[in-house]
């Protein structure tokens, strides 16, 4: 974990090719392997929600199939909880893909919750920052009645990443950790990934996380040193924003990790950011 410098200068998004600025945020492209990577993801997910099938709990908490909760509550209900916002670029997976990364904190002794909300292009992003929101009111609400009471560390990958700096000021939440996150949205409206998203002016200048003013609240910030350069910069800077306004939080460049690895130092029991996430719970 480090502390970084001031905010890094801009990317040169006005020089490049609509190919270029593609590539810049093609994770799948940039890691060889990585759709067999997240099959296995998904494979050992099923085996870790069938073996705690007597303890995992699958919550409506809207009016769709896909608002819903997955909730592995801990032994105790007082225990903290780790609430993780699956990735996708708000377009793809289920919280279900991810179950398995529930072992790093639950070997602490952690709860975990996991949001689904409804995915792009039927979903604007706003629509759905609203969904998590709505989601966590539902969480501080009925999250007892399923054994789930204690203080809520907000998390998230990739598209999840920047939800969670997001949800960050929800009164539900203690603190927050934001893996590999896009914390600003203008260049992706030149990418094909706004066919489904089709980002406005108002998106942009309200939903990216270095636009905002930065939460009084703990965000611990990581990404993989091999990860692409769009995401590290985001990362860099972002945690560079908040350190100008002493807001508090940890820089946790993971080494050697790029894109879907990183998921591993947070799910493995031990690992460095189920470390880092129990430190932000006080």
């Amino acid at each position: 974990m480090t502390r970084s410098g001031p905010p890094e200068g801009p990317l040169p998004w006005g020089s490049m090719s609509r190919a270029e600025r593609n590539a810049a945020y093609d994770n799948v492209g940039a890691v060889p392997g990585s759709r067999d990577w997240m099959a296995g993801l998904r494979a050992r997910s099923a085996a870790f929600r069938a073996h705690h099938a007597a303890t995992t709990r699958d919550v409506v908490w809207g009016c769709t199939p896909r608002q819903r909760w997955n909730l592995y509550p801990a032994s105790s209900p007082d225990a903290p909880c780790l609430v993780f916002i699956h990735g996708g670029y708000w377009q793809w997976n289920d919280p279900e893909h991810f179950a398995c990364l529930a072992e790093g904190v639950a070997a602490l002794g952690w709860s975990v919750a996991m949001p689904g909300h409804t995915l792009a292009p039927a979903a604007s992003l706003r629509v759905i920052v609203a969904e998590i929101d709505t989601a966590l009111d539902w969480l501080a609400t009925h999250g007892p009645a399923h054994g789930i009471a204690g203080p809520c560390v907000v998390s998230g990958w990739s598209a999840g990443g920047t939800l969670a700096t997001l949800a960050l000021d929800h009164p539900h939440i203690v603190a927050g950790l934001a893996l590999s996150g896009i914390y600003e949205l203008g260049p992706l409206r030149d990418t094909t990934l706004n066919d489904a998203l089709a980002l406005d002016d108002a998106e942009i200048q309200t939903l990216s996380a270095l636009r905002r003013p930065p939460s009084p609240k703990p965000l611990a910030i990581a990404y993989g040193t091999r990860e692409l350069p769009a995401l590290c910069h985001d990362s860099r800077n972002l945690h560079g924003l908040r350190a100008a306004t002493h807001a508090p939080g940890l820089l946790a460049p993971v080494a050697g990790a790029e894109h879907f690895s990183i998921l591993n130092a947070l799910g493995t029991p031990g690992g460095e950011l189920a470390r880092v996430a129990s430190l932000l719970a006080g």
